[in-house]
């Protein structure tokens, strides 16, 4: 990890601050989120694994007293401890954490190298999990808020994305249970599930061997961009909502799961059936 220059000047006034943190914040939803709360007055920490597109975010920003960008491979303890330490000692608080970093893969599962199930659940699961317990102290000081980007692949089977499933699943599970946990803490948690939006992340979806998948996703629906989803949760934020489900076919697709299982999975295979190939 390596922090960037523009988080050098640590005489930061933490009067009246609000701070967030994003992870995968150099790109899709993590910069729409950015920009948006930028444009709100928040003080950001964006994290991400790639150095070359956080320094381009700083220079777009160019405010080195709001904003520091501290370079994470948030499947990394050591990452995850410093870029706390830096949040820590440049603004002193932290009021808001954005577990948003993501990855996922386009494979069969029983074609698939083990060492992408692996990498999938460390950065979807692991990565978040670990990165909130450590900023939890910050978190209680400020009777603060988590947001973390799940997916309704967490909720419901989809043809080539069994690692991406059962990691966003166990984000659910997780955070469900340490919604209960905190509750009496007025610590405010908020679940997003997003369906389809038009973000980089499949550009980047691991194939069978560990390389980038060459073949098309499928999808339903439709393609949302990533500024209205980050308009959409920061209105979900203010209203303190619990969860987000913006897509009305992705919300009919988990009843259909649940009530109709069998006539779910006829309509599944039929639309992803390229991810079975």
């Amino acid at each position: 990890m390596s922090l960037s220059t523009a988080a050098k000047s640590t005489n930061v006034n933490t009067h009246s601050m609000n701070v967030t943190l994003i992870t995968g914040a150099a790109s899709g939803l993590g910069w729409a989120m950015a920009r948006h709360w930028y444009a709100a007055g928040h003080h950001l920490v964006l994290a991400d694994i790639d150095e070359q597109a956080l320094n381009a975010r700083a220079t777009e920003l160019g405010d080195i007293d709001r904003v520091i960008t501290v370079v994470t491979d948030i499947a990394q303890r050591d990452d995850i401890a410093v870029l706390i330490e830096q949040v820590q000692s440049h603004f002193g608080r932290l009021d808001l954490l954005v577990n948003n970093a993501g990855i996922t893969h386009r494979s069969p599962a029983y074609q698939t190298d083990p060492n992408v199930f692996r990498k999938v659940m460390a950065v979807d699961w692991q990565g978040a999990v670990e990165l909130t317990m450590a900023a939890l102290p910050m978190l209680r000081e400020s009777k603060g808020q988590i947001i973390c980007i799940g997916s309704m692949a967490g909720w419901m089977p989809v043809p080539g994305r069994a690692a991406y499933c059962a990691a966003k699943g166990a984000l659910t599970q997780f955070f469900e249970v340490l919604r209960l946990e905190l509750e009496s803490e007025d610590i405010h948690i908020l679940m997003v599930y997003p369906s389809f939006l038009d973000t980089p992340i499949e550009n980047h979806a691991l194939g069978r061997d560990g390389s980038i998948a060459k073949h098309p996703r499928s999808m339903i629906g439709n393609m949302r961009s990533a500024e209205w989803m980050a308009e959409r949760i920061d209105q979900g934020l203010q209203r303190r909502e619990r969860w987000i489900l913006p897509e009305p076919v992705s919300r009919f697709g988990s009843i259909l799961w649940r009530v109709a299982p069998a006539i779910y999975l006829r309509q599944v295979r039929k639309r992803f059936i390229g991810e079975l190939q």
